[in-house]
C-alpha cells in the first residue's frame, strides 16, 4: 500500500510541474492617432517580455526599439511637419541600446517613416534618454538623417490652405468623430493638430511611455497681427503602456514659410466624465 502512494505521488509531480507560473499581458498595438486616411502606419506586434531596460542589438518589433522610434517620429513632425506633411512609423528594421555612464542611454535606429502622401522613407537615427534629474528636465535629444525627407514638396497645397484660413475664422470639434470618420477637407487640420502634438509628445516621452494622439476635441482659429495663421487646439494624448487618455491645450501658430511653432503647452486636468475618443483604426 505504501509503494502504491509514493508511485502515485511521483505521477502526479511528474505531470504538475512547478508550482511557480509567470502570466504575461498581452501588448496593445492598437494606434487610436490612425485614421484611413491620415498617416497610413504600420504597427509592429511589440511584446512586453523584453526588459525596457535591455542592452546591446534589440528586437525591433519589442517595445524599446518601438518606443524609441516613436520619438524619432515626433521629432521628425516638429522639424518638417505641415498640414500636407505627417509622419508616421512604417517599421523598425534594427535597434541597439547602450548606457552612457551614469547620464542615460543611447538608442540607435534604422527605421522607416511613411507620411501622408504614402511616401516610405528610410532614416537613420540615434536616440538619448536622460535619466535622473537630467530626465526631469529635458526631452529625448534625437540626431535624424533621412536623405530624401527634404524633396516631398507640398508648398502648392500649403499655400492654398494658408490663404483659404488667413481671412477666416475657423471653429471645429471632434476630429475623429464619434464614428471615427475626418471629413476630406478638415484632414489638413487634423495633420496640423498631429504635428503641433508632436512637440508635446516628444517633450513628455521617455523610455517608459509610448504617445499617441488620439483626438482633436475642439479647434479655435484666433486672431493674429501678423502674417502666420494662430490656433488653439484642445488634444486627446493616448499613452498606450498605460491605456491613459491625456487632455492637452496647444496654442500654436503656422505659415508655409515659418512652420508650427507652439506657443504654449497645458495640461489639462483629467476628466472623468469626459467620453472616450473613437477607436479611428
Amino acid at each position: 500500500m505504501g509503494l502504491r502512494i509514493m508511485v502515485f505521488l511521483a505521477v502526479l509531480t511528474a505531470v504538475t510541474g512547478s508550482p511557480s507560473v509567470t502570466t504575461r499581458p498581452e501588448s496593445d498595438s492598437a494606434d487610436m492617432s490612425a485614421h484611413p486616411n491620415s498617416v497610413p502606419e504600420t504597427v509592429e506586434e511589440t511584446e512586453p517580455e523584453e526588459d525596457v531596460m535591455a542592452t546591446g542589438k534589440l528586437n525591433p518589433n519589442h517595445y524599446p526599439a518601438q518606443r524609441a522610434a516613436k520619438v524619432v517620429q515626433h521629432y521628425l513632425n516638429t522639424r518638417y511637419g505641415s498640414p500636407y506633411r505627417v509622419f508616421g512609423l512604417h517599421k523598425v528594421h534594427s535597434g541597439n541600446a547602450e548606457d552612457v555612464a551614469d547620464s542615460g542611454r543611447k538608442y540607435q535606429l534604422d527605421i522607416m517613416v511613411q507620411d501622408v502622401m504614402s511616401k516610405v522613407e528610410k532614416c537613420s537615427a540615434e536616440v538619448f534618454f536622460p535619466k535622473g534629474k537630467q530626465q526631469q528636465q529635458s526631452s529625448p535629444q534625437v540626431q535624424a538623417s533621412c536623405e530624401e525627407l527634404r524633396k516631398i514638396d507640398t508648398s502648392v497645397q500649403e499655400e492654398a490652405f494658408y490663404q483659404q484660413y488667413k481671412n477666416q475664422s475657423l471653429l471645429s470639434a471632434n476630429l475623429p468623430d464619434s464614428y471615427g470618420r475626418i471629413e476630406p477637407e478638415m484632414e489638413p487640420l487634423w495633420h496640423l493638430g498631429s504635428v503641433a502634438s508632436s512637440f508635446t509628445m516628444l517633450n513628455e516621452s521617455t523610455e517608459d511611455t509610448l504617445y499617441n494622439m488620439a483626438q482633436v476635441a475642439n479647434i479655435t482659429q484666433l486672431e493674429t497681427e501678423n502674417d502666420q495663421l494662430k490656433f488653439d487646439y484642445h488634444i486627446l494624448l493616448h499613452e498606450m503602456v498605460s491605456q491613459e487618455i491625456i487632455h492637452w491645450k496647444l496654442l500654436f501658430s503656422w505659415s508655409p514659410s515659418e512652420g508650427v511653432k507652439v506657443l504654449q503647452m497645458e495640461q489639462l486636468p483629467h476628466c472623468h466624465d469626459c467620453e472616450k475618443p473613437p477607436n479611428t483604426n
